[in-house]
């Protein structure tokens, strides 16, 4: 591997972890007040398959090293998120739903990818192509999250509900591994990884915009510290890792 290459890859990955730590905040608020409130699982359970997804494609490809690695952090990370949704669901429908989310996406739909992929599909090029399609779909979904609170951002002239570090976690993220793809010439890692540099520019873009206007709806003067928290982990609305991970992926 090109030491440039490797080195920009060694940069994704640091930056590529950080996207999928910055939950660790609203995981221990849920841990310590025992339940998971009001947040989604969708963007957790969503992010566990998105680094699976890319996890797999980076083991599969040849010198995928650095794809693989950073993803199988981000599974480990995902998969305790998701296990803490389930033990401290706030209700039985909550984890009910938890539950069917992971049995039909990280579960059954990877099982399925792996499967097909795996004994259906001969040659490895194919292989590598159909996974890495798979992963272009799901990274793409996962850079554009943030983007559903533009609507709200431009309503209400707040920033409140655009959280600062996930957009500019994600417009890193995007950013070098777009060089790193360029570099390797991987057009799977490149496409979503482009897509998210240029949607990260437009959410940095937004929120400088508005960072100074800090009038809600309801008029006050200073968004709650809370609802800010929410809206961080709202991603994760649909955090998307990984890079694509990272990283949703939150993930490459």
């Amino acid at each position: 591997m090109d030491s440039t290459m490797f080195i920009i890859g060694i940069i994704g990955n640091i930056i590529s972890v950080l996207v999928f730590v910055s939950p660790i905040p609203t995981f221990w608020r849920i841990v310590r007040t025992k339940s998971t409130e009001e947040f989604e699982p969708a963007p957790y359970v969503l992010t566990l398959l998105n680094s699976l997804l890319w996890l797999y494609y980076g083991v599969t490809k040849p010198d995928g090293l650095l794809i693989a690695t950073v993803n199988g952090f981000g599974t480990v990370m995902e998969t305790i998120y998701v296990v803490l949704f389930l033990v401290y669901a706030a209700d039985h429908a909550a984890r009910v739903k938890t539950a069917k989310l992971v049995a039909t996406l990280d579960i059954g739909f990877f099982g399925f990818v792996f499967a097909t992929t795996r004994f259906a599909i001969a040659g490895l090029d194919m292989k590598i192509m159909v996974i890495g399609l798979i992963c272009v779909c799901l990274n793409v979904f996962m850079y554009g999250s943030p983007l559903t609170a533009v609507r709200t951002v431009i309503a209400t002239r707040s920033v409140e509900y655009m959280p600062f570090f996930l957009s500019f976690f994600l417009f890193l993220n995007g950013g070098v591994w777009a060089t790193y793809a360029i570099l390797d010439r991987d057009i799977f890692l490149g496409v979503p990884n482009g897509i998210g540099f240029f949607l990260g520019i437009i959410q940095l873009g937004i929120y400088a915009f508005y960072k100074n206007s800090r009038v809600n709806s309801q008029g006050s003067d200073e968004a709650p510290e809370e609802g800010w928290q929410a809206s961080s982990v709202s991603l994760l609305a649909s955090h998307a890792s990984g890079h694509g991970g990272n990283t949703v992926s939150i993930d490459v």
